[in-house]
């Protein structure tokens, strides 16, 4: 009864001091990247650490797609047929697995913890950051992918002529570097607001809240601790929520759908193209360094462009960077195979610079408030069940035992490339400069999506309109649906 007595108040609070919701608005956008940090540095620390909890998922999501043209592994675990925390435990399962069967059940157990700090880092982000560094901070998520990645890729070149199991299997035990560090951080971090408010403990949540961005006064206290309110799955598929669920699903998604599979961890393609082992991996790790500069570069970009230009951009030109590989494919010659792994990198240079860090950002910026944890979720499992088919078809496309396409499975991702592209033109909105209260509305007005970043509104007055359309009399909610 307590509980729900405080949760009464807040809403109470939250219905009272809307006028403060305009003047919280504009402070948001009058905010500097400069100012931003100086108001909220506990916000930044936290968010940095959080994300760096993907550091090591990058590193183990890459390690098992890189091995695949490493010759001791294939020597291990290879089949060749002419006819056509917990986390800790885990690791000693693919660290000492004796069969392949043995090594993909240790592999799907580790990727549960994996998958839990994967939607972590950029809802934990998105929830403590002022509006001028949303983006920056949500997409170092990425960067953090790219340093996992580039460790991985490092380590592997070094012990690519190693002839002995060591050879895989020290790349397997490095994983267990990184639980510790993790055990500690999540130990110190404050919780999760929303997480607290879900669980009806608003005074715990009300202290989280001044911790984070310390400062703040008490109404602005009351303010966010109103907006947090019960929230279930179920309500991501309700009403606007729909749309926007659809947007986190699918623009996750497209990270993938675009050639992910064949270019991201492009090791196996460049030997299929035709390269030595040795050039291969050293051209992969030349490629993770290339995605590390151009994820910096991302965030340049960001400062001028929006994320609904980026990405569609960004899916453009690697779709058409898919369209030339696979044309290089029916040239022959040394030079035609440098020529298809030099344009893997650079789909890797674009994805990095466009897609890779916007799509982590828009994914949850995207999602209602309240709603957020959900959102993420559902995108990221999204993500995980097209990555999964993704990268089985790859390997069915470009194994010599299977179709053997080499080069020209490109053509099959530029396919999709094509179909994700056009999905963005029409459906994916603008999130630059734009406050959780004014997508709300902007989603209540039902906005088509290129229309996002140029809509003009009153963020209090539409609050009030909705409000009256949710919980008013039949005038009133005749009033909403006219005004929508």
């Amino acid at each position: 009864m307590e509980n729900t007595a405080e949760h009464d108040e807040a809403l109470d609070v939250y219905v009272d001091i809307d006028p403060a919701a305009a003047i919280a608005t504009d402070d948001e956008h009058s905010l500097s990247i400069k100012e931003a940090f100086k108001r909220y540095p506990t916000s930044v620390f936290w968010a940095i650490a959080m994300s760096l909890t993907i550091v090591m998922e990058g590193y183990d999501t890459i390690l098992i797609g890189s091995l695949f043209a490493y010759p001791s592994f294939v020597d291990k675990y290879g089949v060749y047929e002419s006819d056509p925390v917990v986390m800790s435990a885990f690791i000693f399962i693919t660290f000492f697995a004796p069969s392949i069967q043995v090594l993909t059940a240790g592999q799907v157990l580790v990727g549960i913890p994996w998958g839990i700090f994967a939607i972590m880092g950029s809802a934990y982000s998105s929830e403590v950051c002022p509006l001028a560094l949303r983006g920056y901070l949500i997409s170092f998520v990425n960067i953090c992918w790219v340093i996992g990645q580039f460790v991985a890729a490092g380590v592997l070149q070094g012990l690519v002529n190693n002839n002995t199991v060591w050879a895989f299997r020290i790349p397997f035990a490095i994983q267990w570097a990184w639980p510790i560090p993790l055990f500690i951080l999540a130990l110190l971090a404050p919780d999760s607001p929303w997480w607290l408010v879900r669980k009806g403990r608003l005074a715990e949540a009300e202290k989280s809240i001044r911790k984070l961005p310390p400062g703040l006064t008490d109404t602005q206290v009351k303010q966010k601790l109103a907006m947090m309110a019960e929230s279930s799955y179920r309500d991501c598929f309700k009403g606007t929520n729909l749309r926007r669920t659809e947007i986190a699903c699918v623009i996750l998604a497209a990270q993938t759908l675009p050639g992910e599979a064949m270019c991201y961890s492009a090791s196996y393609f460049f030997t299929q193209a035709g390269l030595p082992s040795d050039d291969a991996y050293k051209l992969n790790l030349g490629s993770i360094a290339l995605a590390f500069i151009a994820t910096c570069l991302s965030w340049v970009l960001m400062t001028f462009f929006g994320r609904r230009t980026l990405l569609i951009i960004g899916l453009g030109l690697l779709t058409l960077d898919l369209l030339i590989i696979g044309c290089l494919s029916y040239a022959v010659g040394s030079s035609a195979q440098w020529a298809q792994s030099a344009l893997a990198m650079l789909w890797l240079g674009i994805y990095s610079a466009t897609l890779g860090p916007q799509s982590f950002a828009l994914a949850a910026e995207i999602s209602a408030t309240r709603l957020r944890s959900q959102t993420i979720s559902l995108a990221r499992n999204a993500y995980n069940i097209v990555n999964i088919i993704d990268n089985t078809v790859e390997s069915y496309l470009i194994n010599p035992t299977e179709a053997n396409l080499k080069g020209k499975t490109a053509f099959f991702w530029f396919g999709l490339g094509v179909l994700t592209t056009t999905w963005a033109v029409f459906r994916l909105p603008e999130t630059k400069n734009r406050t959780y209260e004014e997508l709300d509305v902007l989603f209540e007005r039902h906005v088509p999506a290129w229309k996002f970043s140029s809509a003009q509104i009153d963020v209090v007055a539409e609050t009030e309109i909705i409000q009256a359309g949710e919980k008013g009399t039949k005038t009133q909610q005749i009033e909403y649906a006219e005004a929508v």
